[in-house]
Formats: structure tokens, sequence, C-alpha cells
């Protein structure tokens, strides 16, 4: 069976959830003189009608550092106890295999207006006959504007940690039968 990929400036209509097998949710920050970068294992994202929302479990923070993901669940970065979801909610609109969004991100209880852009591929049906979307969304914030300022300086008084955050989301989405 062969799948056709849509290239028009339509937004899929219906209710369409993602399949978190095939998704993911990450960060990345300039730090020192790399990048660290982590994922979000436990979300969920729907796409109604246009209109794209999603929550995060803080707590399904992955990093490859127990004490470092323990730091990052605490008060100087997400304050997890407190604040347990980030979310995200805005509408698409879509120029051909480019897809944009204006919304907002709720982070630490603080909403901010975002800006999410990538591209969209689909609608196509796969093997096993469910119509899938696939979604690569990324965006730029600026963390202290979330109350997230913990920071240390390096030797030359540079901070180590960038205050500019990228959000990246690779989602699969599934249509839902009616």
């Amino acid at each position: 069976m062969s799948t056709t990929i849509e290239t028009t400036n339509t937004i899929p209509a219906g209710t369409w959830q993602a399949d978190t097998v095939h998704s993911s949710v990450a960060f990345e920050v300039p730090y020192a003189v790399a990048t660290f970068s982590g994922e979000v294992a436990d979300f969920e994202v729907s796409l109604v009608d246009g209109r794209l929302a999603g929550t995060a479990r803080i707590e399904s923070i992955v990093v490859r550092e127990e004490n470092l993901q323990a730091h990052l669940l605490s008060p100087e970065f997400f304050d997890a106890e407190r604040h347990p979801v980030v979310s995200f909610s805005g509408r698409l609109r879509r120029d051909g295999d480019a897809i944009e969004t204006d919304g907002e991100i709720t982070l630490k209880g603080i909403t901010r207006p975002a800006v999410l852009r990538g591209t969209i591929a689909g609608p196509a049906v796969d093997h096993f006959g469910a119509t899938r979307v696939g979604l690569e969304l990324e965006t730029t914030i600026d963390r202290t504007q979330f109350d997230i300022n913990w920071n240390m300086p390096l030797p030359t008084g540079e901070p180590a940690l960038s205050n500019e955050v990228t959000l990246k989301a690779a989602l699969t989405l599934v249509a839902e039968e009616n």
C-alpha cells in the first residue's frame, strides 16, 4: 500500500491524538561550551480542528544524571511539586509543508506567548489503516521569564547556563475514528 504526502494549505480537520511511542518532546540549552538536553517522557498532545494542545508532566523529565534530574525538579528550576505540568495551546497555520502556531506556554504557573514553527507531513494512511499526521515543531523561550533563574558563573565570570532554551516536539498524530 502506498502513502501519499499532502502539501496543501489546509490543517487536517477532526480530532487527532499523539502516538507517544512515535513522538518525543525535548529541550536543549547551551551549557558552558556545549548543549545540555533532555526529554519529557509523559506527555499528551491533541489536535482538534486545527487547535494544538499539549501537556507534559515535569516529574517525567529524563536526563542522563540522576542528581541533575533531582535538581531540575527542585524549586531552583521547575518546582515540580508545586507546578507539575507544563502546557501549550495554539491554533496551527499551514503553508505547504511549513507549519506555525501562535500560542501560549504555561510553565511554573506563568503563561507567556510562544510561536512554534516547523513542518507538517501528511495526512497519510499507515499499514494498519490509521490516518497519521507528522509535526516537527520548535520554539525558543527565555527561561527567566518563567522564573527559572538558577545559574553558576564559569571561571571567566560568564554564566554557565544560557537563558535561551529550545523546545522541540516531533509528533505523530493519529486521527480518531468517528
